[in-house]
């Protein structure tokens, strides 16, 4: 068995519809939360939770009575001594509570998407997990869903051949919040990495209720990637489209949409592609992985690194911008690793 705890109980973390409502979105739409997987486990004691806000904790201690809550994380880690622990924090403080959590003896973190705020803090948060051997995780979910795993193995079977492109839109903007899902589901899907953007931000923003601190832009542009994939990006604000991924190649075009895909051929024909089937969620999966890991010293299906790799990308749009669409090499370098990106 191993000892679990959650810090931050909201939306995510531990299915607070209060919190959810705030933001408009429905606890029923999510593909797991951190509390519930942890609680679903059967190699995984869910000990304890941490929040700010004395009504989340309330609230969670209601829906988990065995656990105990902390309005202090710091001193929730240090009484409990967890060895799993999910951050559903947001994205400003992710750095500091996963190096904490490292330092003080974690063996595995499930950080919550995007893994940081700016490159830099990244880059620390890798850098210290390595220190003291702790596993780092990110929450990008689509790595743990059996759909798009199911769509990644038909794409990297050849199904659709050398793949030319891929196009990408959806509405509600913010390239950080929902677009570090999606660079990193490129990657993913493809098996290519990025290696140069180019990108414009939506001017327009709409206020988030999480604080006015936040500004995740939209935006539209291009990534090349090493193989030679381009995607082209498409996300406004304002959008009046659903969020769908087709992708190209010589052979034929795959077009996904939630959990619905599909297959066209250039020669005539086409194919549904079905999921397999199966009641848990990705959470559950990713809860799953991290037991693994620990387990039998595993690599989870989404590293930090592979949260930092989506993190440049988002960061790349927002350097291209500010240089009028310049393109943009990647990894960034120099300074603009400092750059930040106000995301929740």
């Amino acid at each position: 068995m191993f000892k679990g705890a959650v810090i931050g109980l909201g939306f995510i973390g531990a299915g607070d519809e209060l919190s959810g409502r705030a933001i408009g979105q429905d606890v029923r739409n999510l593909d797991g939360t951190h509390a519930q997987a942890m609680a679903n486990n059967p190699h995984i004691n869910l000990i304890a939770g941490a929040s700010r806000d004395e009504g989340r904790r309330c609230r969670f201690q209601q829906k988990f009575q065995d656990a105990r809550v902390y309005s202090d994380w710091r001193e929730m880690i240090e009484v409990e001594k967890p060895d799993i622990v999910s951050i559903a924090t947001h994205a400003p403080s992710h750095a500091e509570i996963t190096i904490g959590c490292a330092q003080s003896g974690v063996r595995a973190i499930l950080c919550e998407k995007p893994m940081a705020t700016k490159l830099s803090d990244a880059d620390r948060m890798l850098e210290v997990c390595e220190r003291y051997h702790t596993i780092l995780a990110i929450n990008h979910s689509r790595r743990w869903n059996k759909f798009w795993q199911n769509y990644r193995e038909q794409i990297q079977s050849g199904v659709i051949g050398k793949i030319q492109h891929a196009c990408v839109h959806w509405q509600t903007g913010r390239l950080g919040n929902i677009g570090t899902h999606i660079f990193d589901a490129l990657r993913m899907l493809t098996g290519q990495q990025p290696v140069a953007v180019s990108g414009s931000l939506d001017p327009t923003l709409y206020p988030d209720c999480r604080g006015l601190q936040y500004k995740d832009y939209g935006g539209w542009g291009i990534i090349i990637f090493s193989d030679g994939m381009r995607a082209f990006i498409d996300a406004p604000q304002t959008g009046l489209f659903p969020l769908v991924v087709k992708i190209t190649g010589d052979r034929g075009e795959i077009i996904i949409q939630n959990k619905e895909a599909g297959i066209h051929f250039w020669q005539g024909g086409s194919q549904e592609i079905l999921p397999e089937p199966g009641n848990k969620t990705a959470l559950d999966n990713a809860m799953e992985d991290i037991v693994s890991c620990l387990v039998e010293s595993k690599v989870p299906a989404c590293t930090g690194k592979d949260g930092l790799i989506a993190l440049e990308v988002i960061i790349g749009f927002h350097v291209s911008h500010r240089l009028g669409g310049k393109w943009i090499d990647l990894p960034i370098k120099g300074n603009d690793r400092n750059f930040e990106v106000m995301m929740a």
